[in-house]
């Protein structure tokens, strides 16, 4: 190191100059000041979606993208709906309930207004069952048909019923697979159908669950786990096969999350209410509203180069 250290010396002045470029930056710095950003604060203005800014990363806009939403006249499919309207895009949900767009008091309703009064794009409603395939092929491609394209799906129809393993019947086993499954997988099939013929790519998203990777501690629930665990499969599948299309099929495994429903089992199962939340590294459940960034991320050019993955949003539950 010694005979060294005087070559190092040499090649290192004690008085080096500044780099050329630094004083034309700090320079631009001080004759461009970045303002600062207004924070709105009245009620009325929180509850208005931000205006669109020329900052935001285009990757994340669905304007003028046609999508699909199995499932989607409540619980977290409406709520994705209302995340991908915000982000541009013309959503179409299909559900087995009667059209909820003529209640004025539901999610829907006021979603539905707010799609055409503030967002300038639509939200249109299907009454369908996903185990009904030839009608679930005929919306598809009526709304394929009328816009020209079909850029997505979110397949979120699904049910959980939890009954032990040792009480289970055929045909309970059979109607959660037959819909979890089987109805996922056709409508995955209907959207894709429509994308090949028009050979356009496109994105889609299968809700899977924690459910699928895991077996929840307490919850006797093993024909949704196992249906959950199918949906993940498959969509490894259909992401394989579907590739060559431009297709990507990714899917969303949601933790607990905090709905009417999971109220309701509360109200049955009082102790869960303590124990699930400390059963993740976040001591707390999920809200619907935590998924909708993943809706937009999944159905956008963000996740462009992402097919055949598993996105698992469970606030490190399955983690320990």
């Amino acid at each position: 190191m010694s005979r060294l250290t005087p070559t190092l010396r040499q090649l290192a002045p004690r008085h080096a100059a500044p780099a050329p470029l630094a004083a034309p930056i700090l320079a631009a710095a001080r004759l461009h000041p970045v303002p600062r950003r207004a924070v709105h604060t009245s009620p009325a203005r929180q509850n208005l979606s931000p205006a669109p800014r020329p900052h935001l990363l285009p990757e994340f806009s669905l304007k003028d993208k046609v999508i699909v939403v199995s499932g989607g006249a409540r619980g977290l499919g409406l709520v994705q709906a209302e995340a991908l309207l915000e982000a541009g895009a013309t959503v179409h949900c299909i559900d087995r309930l009667p059209s909820p767009a003529n209640d004025p008091s539901s999610g829907f309703s006021q979603i539905y207004k707010r799609a055409r009064r503030e967002l300038d794009t639509s939200l249109t409603y299907h009454q369908s069952d996903v185990r009904n395939v030839v009608e679930l092929n005929k919306i598809m491609e009526n709304i394929a048909d009328q816009a020209g394209r079909l850029d997505g799906l979110i397949a979120a129809a699904g049910i959980n019923h939890e009954t032990p393993a040792l009480e289970y019947t055929p045909d309970e086993a059979d109607r959660m697979m037959s819909i979890n499954v089987t109805g996922a997988f056709m409508t995955a099939q209907a959207a894709a159908r429509q994308m090949v013929r028009l050979k356009q790519k496109g994105s889609i998203c299968m809700i899977a669950s924690m459910s699928g990777t895991i077996a929840n501690r307490g919850m006797y629930a093993p024909a949704y786990n196992a249906s959950k665990a199918a949906v993940i499969q498959l969509c490894r599948s259909l992401a394989a096969e579907w590739g060559e299309y431009g297709i990507r099929v990714n899917t969303l495994s949601p933790g607990y999350i905090m709905t009417q429903m999971l109220q309701s089992l509360f109200d049955d199962f009082p102790e869960r209410r303590e124990i699930w939340p400390s059963e993740n590294m976040l001591n707390r459940l999920s809200l619907p509203s935590e998924y909708r960034g993943a809706a937009v991320f999944l159905l956008s050019e963000a996740s462009s180069f992402m097919t055949g993955s598993d996105l698992r949003i469970d606030g490190g539950h399955s983690a320990w």
